[in-house]
């Protein structure tokens, strides 16, 4: 038997009406073409030729089949799984046009050493295309540690710019209008401190705060699970981010919240599926201790924002974001009863995999970039950083910078993947991985709920053991050869000591705590004692704490100053072990 093309376009017509896509003698006709396939001609040519692995799966342990057919999504219904774009359920984007109209926002991550030489490669960045700003700050700074506590030696200005006071946010954002630019800030546990200090560099600027655009992370319960950048226990953590949505909600409207992060917890060894399941149960967490905080859902909804990862499978990366996009809208409208589409959005910003990338042959590096921006893109992102082929092994030069960077230009001006909308909708593959995927994150989403949310989930440490899991079982298959790494555990070659890396100057902390220093003794000091103790007595009530910090920002209170008067009222989160 063979399938007809002609009669198959008559009746594979979309059912607006039904429940499916397909007429059943459609899907029929096509199972026993498949079946007189697979018992004649595939069989000898598996006799002849056998396949490279007796199964195929994908990261998320979904088998990935030998072929794809109508018979796979015949269940599906057009309208209610895939919709039109910018409209429920969203799986086929969150604009009408998506990047026909308006490309994603090529947002690159960078910060390092000093305010002054991160200032440096912002304008750097801006006059080579990027469109918004990322910034990446060092480890004393995402603990609330000044760069003179002796906490922080050796690690200042390392992973990221040091900030310590207004006044370093004042020379890291100089020359650059904070009305022209949208930045993001990777910044957690003190989220609150470095979002009064951004709001306060642009009343300088003479910019209001309701003209500011961008985001902060502030998901402190990632931290918790796959990161470690906590500071206080979960509670007070949970006031303080809903204490920025609601002054937020008021004051800065275009400013997206709370960026919930999955890409960590990728990058921790997750899964595909557990870094959307963990991701959105995370989300929903945000979602109910606002609620319960007397917020509507509909007034902070809206600026909530995701962070994603991108890694090397193509297809599961897209059909994820699809998912992912279907899932949340589905949770807001019928868990939450969000009435405001823009509330069932699901936004993200997507980063390339950094644990993907090999300090073997770092070249390589590149073309898994390439890949990743393409699932990112194809699978929908409002945002994208794409990470520098030296990563694996210093922080990135400016000329591996602009490869990164120019590695989203060329996908967006030159590939033609941006010329339509959700280009891969209606592949039996992409569509059927979309379907598996939104099965096993609402499995996993289930599980959660069950043991009382993801608070609870991540206390009882159910989620670190999942993601530990799901590590060592990677590991595993690098170390046996049954997944190859390119450069690493196959196809090596013989290579120099890598040269040119950019490297932070180990003086960097001196020269931090002799800014600390002068700043000490130029300020108010009384002015910033008495703010502080506002703050501190704030801190046992129930009053937002957003309007005091911002009052001891502008005093140039210091972060550490302000974090550790939190730290005196909230206490210090301790983490679960696991046995």
């Amino acid at each position: 038997m063979t399938l007809n093309s002609n009669r198959y376009c008559l009746y594979a017509k979309f059912n607006f009406k039904g429940k499916i896509m397909f007429k059943k003698d459609v899907i029929d006709q096509i199972d026993n073409v498949v079946n007189e396939w697979e018992e004649g001609k595939l069989s000898k040519a598996l006799a002849r030729f056998p396949e490279r692995k007796p199964e195929f799966e994908n990261s998320s342990g979904i088998e990935v089949k030998r072929l794809y057919t109508p018979s796979d999504i015949e269940d599906a219904n057009y309208i209610e799984d895939l919709g039109i774009p910018g409209q429920y359920p969203f799986t086929r984007g969150v604009q009408d046009t998506m990047y026909r109209g308006r490309l994603w926002t090529m947002r690159m991550y960078a910060g390092f050493a000093t305010a002054e030489e991160s200032n440096k490669r912002y304008k750097y960045l801006i006059e080579q295309g990027s469109m918004g700003l990322s910034v990446a700050f060092d480890l004393p700074t995402q603990m609330g540690y000044d760069s003179d506590d002796k906490i922080s030696q050796g690690e200042v200005g390392k992973v990221g710019v040091a900030i310590d006071s207004l006044k370093d946010m004042e020379i890291l954002f100089e020359g650059i209008p904070l009305d022209k630019v949208s930045t993001s800030m990777t910044i957690n546990a003190p989220a609150s401190v470095l979002l009064a200090m951004y709001i306060a560099v642009a009343e300088k600027q003479g910019i209001s705060a309701d003209k500011l655009k961008g985001t902060i992370q502030n998901d402190i319960l990632k931290e918790y699970v796959a990161r470690g950048t906590y500071i206080f226990p979960v509670n007070p953590s949970m006031r303080l981010i809903n204490n920025i949505f609601e002054y937020c909600s008021k004051s800065v409207p275009q400013w997206n919240t709370i960026s919930i992060s999955g890409y960590h917890i990728r990058e921790a060894g997750s899964t595909a599926a557990q870094e959307v399941a963990f991701t959105l149960s995370n989300g929903i967490a945000y979602v109910n201790a606002a609620i319960a905080s007397g917020l509507d859902v509909d007034r902070f909804a809206p600026r909530l924002s995701f962070f994603f990862n991108a890694h090397n499978d193509l297809f599961e990366e897209i059909a994820k974001y699809r998912a992912a996009r279907r899932i949340w809208a589905k949770i807001m409208k019928e868990r939450f009863h969000a009435k405001d589409e823009k509330s069932m959005m699901l936004k993200f910003h997507t980063q390339t995999g950094g644990s993907t990338l090999t300090a073997q042959q770092p070249e390589n590096n590149i073309v898994r970039v390439a890949i990743q921006t393409l699932a990112a893109v194809l699978g929908g992102t409002q945002s994208l950083h794409t990470n520098s082929k030296d990563e694996a092994l210093a922080l990135p030069t400016e000329q591996s910078v602009r490869t990164a960077l120019r590695t989203q230009q060329i996908v967006a001006y030159e590939s033609g993947v941006t010329d339509t909308v959700d280009p891969l909708a209606g592949s039996y593959y992409v569509e059927a991985m979309t379907d598996a995927l939104e099965k096993e994150i609402m499995e996993l989403i289930h599980k959660i709920d069950d043991l009382g949310g993801a608070p609870s989930a991540i206390e009882k440490g159910y989620m670190q053991q999942e993601i530990m899991d799901a590590a060592y079982t990677y590991q595993k298959e690098i170390e046996s050869g049954e997944r190859v790494i390119v450069g690493m555990n196959k196809f090596q070659v013989e290579e120099p000591k890598p040269t040119g890396l950019l490297r932070v100057d180990p003086a960097i902390g001196e020269m931090q705590s002799a800014k600390l220093k002068d700043l000490r003794e130029e300020r108010d000091n009384k002015l910033v004692d008495e703010k502080l103790s506002q703050l501190k007595a704030a801190c046992s009530t129930d009053e937002n704490l957003m309007p005091l910090i911002l009052d001891a920002v502008k005093a140039y209170a210091t972060l550490g100053e302000i974090c550790n008067v939190m730290r005196d009222v909230f206490g210090e989160y301790k983490q679960t072990v696991l046995l």
